[in-house]
């Protein structure tokens, strides 16, 4: 009886029988209706050319002149020569006319009728095909399911007679295809009824092998096994004389049949073996066919097959080894386009195929490395297809591309095991730790260190020696990415093995030797002679020289230098392209700036809690101050040359990094080295007065530097400090709000806090003042005003309540003493506003007179009493008085004109 998986095999094989069948009919018949319309074509252009038939003999006259029996003279003699003079005399007779003077010359051929089929063509010579194929596969299925249930024939009747079945379509595939060849009649562009017919057989066929195995026990694993292989192979073969169609159901067989049969205790030599005859056989049958998407299907199943081994705790390394050595191998052999036997290409072009077949087996050895704990044998291995994939993109170019997949998967494999603890730290007297491993040591140290020096040396000489030897631009600059990145990457990984990121001079002396190799190639590729590629590879060299700079630095230093020689390495980059004007350096010095900012977002505190609590002079400052420092050297360097994105960037680092110096040593300083702490009154007003004073310095200096980042930069810090000045100073730390104690009674927070950024403001308003717009510096003139008159408030306040503002009532003392001090401030202002003539003054003292007006009529008329109420509004009178004195006598004072002169009598 059959049973429901079986059901759905062979329904899924006649089901991609058919659809690779129909895909592979429609294919053949493109191109048999290309192939008749060239011919036709060609019978036609044949007949055009053909010379006309010679004269009859009586036709042919004499002439008496000897000109007649000369050659036709030369185009240039014609042209030279006078026309000769014709009369009747000499004239020769006109020809005879022969019976095909008449005759008209030949009309071309028509146009090869290149119509698309219709929709009745299409049934009836394609579809009703395919559909019949289809219909002979599953009709095999079911008439052997049929005698099941009806109990008709026993398990072995039905076996033959599926085998005779699956024999009897193939041999109606091979007739019809023989049929055709020899048959006089041009192929029409209809289904390939051979190609459908063999597909359906070879479904029947392996559907009855895996039913005898399967179901009725008639055959052992290694017979079936045995069978459906040849049976796939045999399709495969099947595919050089009917297409595509068996390729594919072919290929799809013979790695599915793995899966049919399988036993208790898997034998991993005995798949490999076969995958390895499987894959020669597809890889074999591409190349003649050319086929693409049958290499690509064959490398997809062939790294698919890696993972059922790699899942156990023994992972068998040799027959995997051996699975994906035997893949690079007859992929770079029958694959790689320009090397050995495989497909020819264009020189200097990289292909997708031929990098990405190399790619995945290197992927796949590098599964085996990391699944096998870095087992010696999968490491050699590893190395020996690194090592034969620098070689076959040596010597073939379309495989570059598998130079970064080889850089790429050294990079994993090294940094998987860096990230692996000491093996001295798993040794405990107990044994190792629970559920590290079996053993505290997991793979050979010296081996990977060799490993890794060859690597290195490998990718760093090969990426040096390829430059000049293409003509393609791209191909240099892969080889040369690939042999900076990666001796650099092994370099860092394995320091992070075996010094654990500490200070370590030897790494130090290697990564100065790595940055003079660097050096000495990028001298060598500058004096070069100009060929594509060259000076973007001499710029890759270059930024290899500066990393492996900073990674001495970092190595012999403590972690938190690391910070600052990034920035160097900036700097020194731009100080590079001044002297070797290549155009990438400007971008690494972008770069290098990029990194220092994402290493500052990564950790702010530069070396974690170890900053210290000496203020100004601590970490902060050297991992702040040498920074901002660089960058700002470093934007000096970049703009002798041009203002572009680079400059801009490390401009914009060169700010961020001061404000960010100024923020943290001010944070630090005020929190007493607790950077977790809340902000303060204090730590508000200093960033405050730092932030506006930033402000002042950016608008003084884009006027000379005309620089759009500096321009921008001193609005934002405007823009910063107005808020810290409106919500730190105004709301959150207000002294009159929350229990805040100011200090002593004049040099107090008071004084830093509102005085202090008051006068700021209004020298940051007269620094934009006709550069900018007139509403930007009036808004900064009037916040001005306003802190300036906060502080006159609180200072009062403080005179009266002492350090703590908040508590208290406010007697009528206080109240009067408000409008005697705002008063007063606006009449000192508006002496200023009359001393240098400045209409903004004068207006500010309105304002604030105003304001002490409201005051004397809103509050001081409800709440003073006695004395203080009539001397409030007295000495506001008079003052008033006073102000309107000033402005008739001294601002707006009349001119009288003089009475005009007396006129003289006539």
């Amino acid at each position: 009886m059959f049973d429901g998986p079986f059901d759905v095999f062979a329904l899924i094989i006649a089901i991609i029988a058919i659809l690779i069948a129909i895909k592979a009919s429609s294919q053949a018949a493109e191109l048999r209706r290309r192939f008749n319309t060239l011919e036709e074509m060609f019978c036609a252009q044949r007949r055009q050319v053909q010379p006309p038939p010679p004269l009859p003999v009586q036709a042919q006259v004499e002439t008496p002149t000897t000109a007649a029996t000369e050659p036709p003279p030369l185009a240039s003699e014609a042209e030279a020569a006078p026309p000769p003079l014709v009369t009747e005399e000499l004239s020769p007779p006109p020809l005879a006319a022969g019976p095909q003077a008449d005759a008209p010359p030949p009309l071309p051929s028509p146009a090869p009728d290149i119509r698309e089929p219709g929709f009745e063509e299409r049934l009836g010579t394609r579809w009703v095909v395919w559909i019949g194929g289809l219909a002979l596969a599953l009709g095999g299925f079911f008439m052997v399911r049929y005698s099941i249930e009806a109990g008709l024939l026993g398990p072995g009747v039905r076996v033959f007679l599926g085998g005779l079945f699956a024999a009897a379509l193939l041999a109606a595939g091979e007739w019809t295809r023989r049929k055709e060849s020899i048959s006089n009649i041009a192929a029409l562009p209809i289904a390939n009824i051979p190609a459908i017919l063999t597909a359906a057989g070879t479904a029947v066929a392996f559907a009855t092998i895996y039913a005898a195995y399967a179901l009725y026990g008639f055959l052992v694993p290694a017979t079936a096994f045995v069978l459906l292989g040849i049976v796939a192979m045999c399709t495969l073969a099947a595919a050089l004389l009917h297409g595509p169609a068996l390729a594919g159901l072919g290929v799809v067989g013979a790695f599915v049949t793995p899966v049919l049969v399988s036993s208790g205790k898997p034998d991993y030599w005995a798949l490999y073996i076969y995958l390895a005859v499987v894959t020669a056989a597809s890889f074999g049958l591409a190349r003649i066919r050319l086929w693409r998407w049958l290499a690509v299907t064959t490398i997809a199943f062939a790294v698919l097959w890696l993972f059922p081994g790699l899942d156990t705790e023994q992972v068998q390394v040799a027959p995997h080894a051996f699975h994906v050595i035997a893949g690079f191998v007859l992929a770079a052999l029958l694959v790689v386009c320009g090397f050995m036997f495989g497909p020819e290409i264009q020189d200097g072009e990289i292909e997708p195929i031929s990098s990405g077949a190399l790619g995945a087996y290197l992927f796949g050895a590098m599964l085996i490395v990391l699944s096998s704990a870095h087992a010696d044998l999968a490491l050699i291995a590893f190395a020996l297809l690194v090592g034969a994939t620098l070689l076959v993109a040596w010597r073939a170019s379309a495989a570059t591309g598998a130079i970064g997949a080889a850089a790429a998967t050294v990079f994993v494999v090294f940094a998987e095991w860096a990230v692996r603890a000491n093996p001295d730290m798993l040794v405990l007297p107990g044994g190792p730790i629970a559920g590290i491993g079996p053993a505290a040591t997991d793979s050979s140290v010296t081996l990977h260190l060799v490993t890794a020096a060859i690597f290195a040396a490998g990718f760093g000489i090969a990426g040096f020696l390829a430059q000049g030897r293409s003509n393609s631009a791209i191909i240099p600059v892969v080889w040369s990415v690939a042999g900076v990145a990666t001796p650099i990457a092994i370099l860092v990984a394995l320091y992070a093995r075996i010094a654990h990121l500490d200070r370590s001079i030897p790494f130090a002396i290697l990564a100065v030797l790595l940055a003079a190799a660097f050096g000495a190639a990028t001298e060598a590729l500058t004096r070069r002679e100009t060929r594509p590629g060259i000076m973007i590879s001499a710029a890759l060299f270059a930024t290899g020289t500066l990393g492996a700079l900073a990674l001495a630095l970092t190595f012999a230093l403590e972690k938190g230098w690391l910070t600052i020689a990034l920035a160097l390495m900036s700097l020194g980059t731009a100080w590079i392209s001044l002297q070797r004007p290549i155009p990438f350096l400007r971008w690494l010095a972008a770069i290098f700036a990029g990194l220092v900012t994402a290493r500052i977002a990564y950790d702010p505190r530069i070396v974690g809690d170890a900053v210290g609590t000496t203020p100004i002079f601590n970490w902060l400052l050297w991992g702040y101050g040498l920074p901002a420092a660089s960058f700002w050297a470093a934007s000096l360097f970049l703009r002798r040359r041009a203002d572009d994105a680079p400059l801009r960037m490390v401009e914009t680092a060169a700010i961020l990094f001061t404000a960010l110096l100024a923020f943290m040593e001010i944070r630090h300083f005020a929190t007493g080295g607790d950077m977790i702490s809340p902000p303060s009154l204090l730590e508000f007003a200093l960033q405050v007065c730092i932030t506006l004073a930033m402000a002042i310095g950016l608008e003084r200096l884009r006027l000379h530097s005309h620089s759009i980042v500096h321009d921008v930069g001193a609005i934002v810090l405007t823009a910063i400090g107005g808020l810290i000045s409106v919500i730190g100073l105004l709301i959150l730390e207000n002294p009159l709000i929350w229990r805040v104690d100011v200090g002593g009674a004049v040099f107090n927070l008071l004084l830093l806090g509102y005085a202090l950024p008051a006068v700021l403001m209004l020298l940051l308003s007269y620094a934009v003042a006709g550069s900018r717009g007139k509403a930007y510096a009036n808004t900064i003139a009037g916040g001005a005003l306003v802190f300036a008159l906060a502080y006159v408030t609180l200072e009062i306040r403080r005179f009266y309540h002492g350090p703590i503002l908040s508590t208290g009532p406010t007697t009528g003392a206080e109240q009067y003493t408000y409008s005697i001090g705002w008063l007063g401030f606006g009449v000192v202002l508006l002496g200023v506003g009359i001393l240098v003539n400045s209409e903004r003054a004068r207006l500010a003292s309105a304002a604030v007179i105003a304001l002490t007006i409201l005051k004397a009529f809103v509050i001081d008329m409800s709440t003073l009493t006695g004395v203080y109420r009539a001397l409030s509004f007295m000495g506001l009178g008079i003052v008033l008085v006073a102000i309107g004195w000033l402005y008739q006598r001294i601002l707006f004072r009349r001119q009288v004109a003089p009475p005009p002169a007396p006129q003289s009598g006539s």
